[in-house]
């Protein structure tokens, strides 16, 4: 028996818009990374671009209905799937940006230089389970081949809810250690670490439940109740990885961190002069 691609008929109006607002999302990344030369947040723009091409080979296949193309069908589950992994990605580089620049490495329960690493191999090595499980899982041909496929997928979601549980662990002790520490460092304060933790576990969340609800997805396997619904995958995919793009667009990585600490060393710079006459 061939794998089924679809248990409905993928809906070409609802695609369209969500592309495009991945898409528009996305360039406004682009903008605000070469801007600011955050480049930790490259990761993040090229989950971006897959999202937005995910649903836009959506948009193809239902274009198709009732004979969908592979490549499409491919292209949207794999881009659609990977995506948050390298969203992920990021979200750990701004957790060791953010302890280096407030040079508060002591209350980190990992070195910042290790923080990152742990955290983007453990990424890669999700990525590379759910990538594997992804092409097999659509070329399958029998039902043993199927249920392989979304095993190798459930392993690398799995992979992916475990690290990042573990980075949200770590996450909140560095967190409880900084409001516990004398001033709360007082060489890094003015810049607004607080409000950027709490950015850290706005996209995170997003991203655990999303994780979340594609483990429960592949659980119930292709003829499961969640893959019978594509409404599913717009509320609990769709609308939360938008979520994390917008939620860092307000309130981007490098607002809190190198411009903020720009403009309080330019501040400190002009007492200093101003104290000189």
């Amino acid at each position: 028996m061939a794998y089924k691609l679809y248990n409905y008929d993928p809906s070409g109006s609802a695609a369209i818009p969500i592309a495009a607002l991945f898409g528009l999302a996305t360039v406004v990344h682009i903008v605000q990374m070469v801007r600011a030369r955050s480049w930790y947040m490259i990761p993040f723009t090229v989950g971006g671009v897959f999202e937005a091409i995910g649903y836009l080979c959506r948009y193809i296949n239902s274009t198709e209905t009732p004979d969908w193309q592979t490549t499409p069908y491919i292209g949207q589950s794999l881009l659609i799937l990977l995506a948050p992994a390298l969203f992920a990605a990021s979200i750990y580089m701004t957790l060791g940006r953010l302890i280096v620049t407030l040079k508060a490495h002591s209350n980190s329960i990992i070195r910042p230089s290790w923080l990152t690493k742990i955290f983007v191999i453990g990424d890669v090595l999700s990525f590379l389970m759910q990538c594997g499980g992804g092409g097999f899982l659509a070329s399958a041909k029998t039902q043993d081949k199927i249920d392989m496929g979304e095993n190798m997928i459930l392993g690398g979601l799995f992979v992916q809810i475990l690290f990042f549980g573990l980075f949200i662990i770590v996450s909140v002790i560095f967190h409880c250690r900084m409001h516990a520490s004398p001033m709360n460092y007082v060489g890094g304060s003015r810049i607004p670490w607080a409000r950027c933790m709490m950015v850290l576990y706005t996209v995170s969340c997003l991203i655990m439940i999303r994780s979340i609800y594609r483990v429960v997805e592949y659980v119930q396997g292709s003829g499961g109740y969640l893959q019978s619904k594509e409404t599913f995958i717009y509320v609990f995919d769709a609308a939360l990885m938008l979520g994390c793009c917008l939620v860092l667009i307000i309130l981007h990585p490098s607002k809190m961190l190198s411009e903020q600490e720009n403009r309080y060393q330019k501040t400190e710079d002009l007492e200093m002069l101003a104290s000189n006459y």
